[in-house]
């Protein structure tokens, strides 16, 4: 190399050593957390909330901490072991629905009752409200970092749609949860539980006549593709059902932080985080109807009279499981009314 070749090359690389955004991208982070869920790459909670937190933690901490996500339970095993693989450290971080595991987290699972959601935004201030004055002990031995749930779900039909009781008589029905599986039992229907990550086999093969799910889900499982019949209750009522989530992180993860990337990090999840989520949900609603809309399939909206009808028939399912709180020492009464009472808000 000749002198003028030599000062050339030291000249750029003094340049680009001098340019701050070149150092943040060449350092390798202090802090690596992985971070593993159920549902495909392109689900808008991946693409709006965790790639966009994980570059603004990365941004907050000039790149000391940095986020792998893994979807598609992509490190291995099955939803219903997401927290578990938190506690084994499978992984740092876990996005989980609570009705993976029924009955384990018993304040968390409340809201997946039939007829407690609203919108996303709402049900979930109901939620992490709910779990801060009920659930403490939901989730020992992992650290929540946000509770949430999606908006209220809708019936998605291969056929014929559903907009009352007798038009649920004999048909298989994937169920989203095991009290919505009993309120649709209750009303007629044969309810099918399995993740819904499995739920697309089930529709492509007939195996299953419809489902109940969010918009939100529509364009990453292409219901409106496989469905080709939606009804909904009427906008501003208490719709069919959501599902909780929760977002958990190992503690040893999270302790093993330096101090000031702690802080960083901790800004960021909580309340701040769970709302993020929530209205996440909300946004990516009408993305799905619209997905619906333009495949060309019908939209109803289930009578209000109907409604208020299978509102009585979930009244028992209520009852009961006001009672299995009570029995694992929670006070059942106080819980659903609070539960209720941060809904009718």
């Amino acid at each position: 190399m000749t002198n003028l070749t030599r000062r050339g090359a030291l000249a750029v690389l003094g340049a680009a050593l001098a340019t701050p955004a070149l150092v943040r991208r060449a350092r390798a982070a202090e802090v690596t957390l992985r971070l593993h869920h159920f549902m495909p790459a392109m689900t808008s909670t991946q693409t709006r909330v965790f790639e966009p937190w994980a570059q603004e933690l990365s941004d907050a901490s000039d790149g000391r901490i940095a986020v792998q996500i893994f979807p598609a339970m992509q490190l291995g095993g099955k939803p219903q072991q997401l927290v578990d693989q938190v506690k084994g450290g499978t992984c740092d971080i876990a996005w989980t629905l609570t009705v993976y595991t029924p009955d384990r987290y018993l304040v968390a699972e409340t809201l997946s009752l039939p007829f407690m959601a609203t919108t996303a935004a709402k049900t979930t201030v109901a939620m992490r409200t709910l779990m801060a004055e009920f659930g403490q002990n939901d989730y020992q031995g992992v650290r929540p970092l946000a509770f949430h749930t999606h908006a209220a779900g809708k019936f998605h039909m291969t056929k014929t749609a559903v907009t009352s009781a007798a038009d649920m008589k004999g048909l298989r029905l994937r169920s989203p949860n095991k009290t919505t599986g009993e309120f649709l039992a209750a009303l007629g229907a044969e309810p099918v539980f399995f993740p819904v990550t499995e739920m697309v086999v089930g529709l492509s093969n007939g195996v299953i006549d419809g489902c109940c799910l969010p918009y939100e889900a529509v364009p990453a499982l292409k219901l409106h593709e496989l469905t080709h019949a939606h009804s909904a209750a009427a906008e501003g009522a208490r719709g069919l059902y959501t599902n909780t989530f929760a977002l958990v992180m190992n503690e040893a993860s999270h302790d093993r932080m330096p101090e000031e990337l702690r802080a960083i990090f901790d800004a960021t999840t909580g309340a701040v985080l769970s709302d993020r989520m929530g209205q996440n949900f909300d946004a990516s609603e009408e993305v799905g109807r619209q997905a619906v809309i333009a495949a060309g399939s019908p939209i109803h909206e289930i009578d209000p009279a109907e409604i208020a009808r299978w509102r009585e028939a979930a009244a028992p399912i209520h009852t009961a499981w006001a009672a299995k709180l009570d029995a694992a020492g929670l006070d059942g009464a106080a819980i659903m009314a609070r539960a209720n009472a941060l809904l009718d808000g």
